[in-house]
């Protein structure tokens, strides 16, 4: 049926009024006012909703809006209407390409350029969408190789073409999760939850995030979340069961500790490092506390492994280095002798140790400088009187390292007393006395001449409670006139003996020998 000339009449109108609203549309978009512009150019099409230039403007302005899903169906509709309008080809093919998806942008920029195969603008974007695939396939091989690195930089390459694709976003952000730059991570995922608080994906890195950062009550949280948003969603199904065994086992490991079960402890911590292996703040809080099991367990060497493990995994993990510092047994609280440090330093291992936790590691196995290396970095990181005091006798303790040791000498505790020591000396003066070993070659005699004045020696100091006092305050003893040259051997075998004269040595059997005094 013809139309009308009165319809005709209202068909012309409506056709100049709809172009009278594209122009300002246009005007608009000059000014870069791109929601004015969207206001005229949907007047446009409300007026003639079958002009394929319009939609193509709309989904121009959307896409400078960033609204690229909104002007990804504009551009469709556009080319719908008329397929051989190649700026419409175009705006679908980069919609397609912002929003990640590169091969249907690739169909779209082919059609393109059959229709105008010079169109360098086409050529661009067809190279740009290749790229994108390309990079996609790298990322997706290097993921299964854990290069999560070499991903990071394939998904910022592949972002510059397709700055709205959630997908990019998300592998992004779960590789950086993975490299441990939590910030990084956590931006990208929230910036996707603010604009789409229900994707299960961002859901996920979130929860992830929280995961690694050892905040394991708040991940699981994340992780329901995202499988109520989607229910088949593996890696946040997985992620939440192993958060799950962590946190349990975590938690019986320490109930067993605090009930003195130290065997049980043990095997929790141990079955709790083997859930996974990428929690890397977890495992090292886990390696720190099977350590001081160990030390409980008198198994020296692993607990210092355990504790030289946490900080491998989190080299900011000052209980670690304090635990492997420490030596509690010259330092524990009511020990004798003048081994003690202040109560500060005695509280603040109480804070930072399991209750009742007995540390032994560097400085109770005598590997010193050890120790101050790991006091200097906890000194380093937290400057507080208690972390200068523990520096100060570790520094002490390695100082008196390289002296003679007294104690090794006579072969008596620490803690010996006098009459200890007394009997120490009696044995090892007799032991090595050089009437003893005259019958013996010249090399012997004098090992055996230098061992009997390291032990006249050692009895001087250790017999002499102001000599002992400031020895083991690590005090030098040449100061006032204790010069460690004026020893004399045999002087103070006779003093000690109570002879009057020279002796020597006789034999009063097969290796045994007695001495008299002339």
């Amino acid at each position: 049926m013809a139309a009308t000339e009165p319809e005709l009449l209202e068909d012309e109108e409506a056709k100049r009024e709809a172009e009278s609203f594209k122009e300002q549309g246009n005007a608009y978009y000059a000014k870069k006012d791109y929601n004015e512009a969207y206001n005229y150019y949907t007047k446009a099409i409300d007026m003639c909703p079958n002009n394929a230039s319009y939609y193509g403007n709309r989904a121009a302005t959307l896409m400078m809006l960033g609204r690229f899903r909104e002007a990804l169906g504009d551009a469709q509709q556009s080319v719908r209407l008329d397929d051989s309008f190649v700026r419409g080809h175009l705006r679908e093919g980069k919609c397609h390409l912002s929003l990640g998806n590169a091969m249907a942008a690739c169909r779209s920029f082919q059609r393109a350029l059959e229709l105008d195969h010079k169109n360098a603008q086409a050529q661009l974007e067809f190279k740009n969408a290749n790229a994108v695939m390309e990079y996609e396939k790298i990322a997706e091989a290097d993921f299964e190789k854990r290069d999560f690195r070499k991903v990071v930089f394939c998904m910022d390459r592949a972002l510059e073409f397709a700055p709205a694709c959630h997908r990019f976003k998300i592998l992004k952000a779960e590789c950086l999760a993975m490299l441990g730059r939590y910030p990084e991570a956590q931006f990208v995922a929230s910036d996707i939850l603010r604009m789409d608080s229900t994707n299960a994906d961002a859901l996920y890195v979130r929860g992830l995030c929280l995961y690694y950062e050892d905040c394991i009550e708040k991940a699981v949280q994340f992780f329901v979340q995202a499988l109520r948003m989607a229910p088949d969603h593996e890696k946040a199904c997985v992620a939440c069961r192993n958060a799950k065994a962590l946190k349990a086992k975590k938690e019986d490991g320490n109930k067993a500790f605090k009930d003195g079960n130290y065997k049980l402890a043990h095997e929790l911590y141990t079955e709790a490092l083997g859930i996974d292996p990428n929690n890397i703040k977890t495992n090292a809080k886990l390696y720190c506390n099977r350590g001081t099991v160990n030390s409980k367990l008198r198994k020296l060497e692993d607990a210092i492994e355990d504790c030289t493990n946490a900080v491998k995994l989190d080299d900011t993990y000052i209980k670690a280095y304090l635990r492997r510092a420490q030596c509690v047994s010259p330092y524990s609280p009511g020990c004798p002798g003048t081994h003690c440090v202040d109560q500060a330093a005695h509280k603040l291992r109480d804070l930072l140790c399991f209750p009742s936790a007995g540390l032994k590691d560097y400085m109770d196995t005598e590997q010193f400088e050890e120790a101050v290396r790991d006091y200097e970095k906890v000194y380093q990181t937290e400057k507080t009187k208690e972390h200068k005091q523990l520096l100060k006798n570790a520094q002490l303790e390695l100082k008196k390292s390289k002296r003679k040791d007294y104690y090794k000498i006579l072969g008596v505790d620490k803690n010996a007393s006098e009459d200890e020591i007394k009997k120490a000396y009696r044995k090892r003066a007799l032991m090595h006395h050089p009437d003893r070993h005259s019958g013996a070659s010249a090399e012997v005699q004098k090992e055996e001449e230098k061992k009997f004045k390291e032990v006249g020696e050692a009895f001087t100091i250790l017999s002499d409670p102001k000599k002992k006092t400031r020895y083991d305050s690590g005090q030098d003893l040449d100061e006032e006139g204790m010069n460690m040259g004026d020893f004399d051997a045999n002087n103070i075998f006779k003093a000690f003996f109570g002879g009057p004269g020279g002796f020597s040595f006789e034999a009063s059997g097969p290796g045994n020998f007695y001495f008299q005094f002339g």
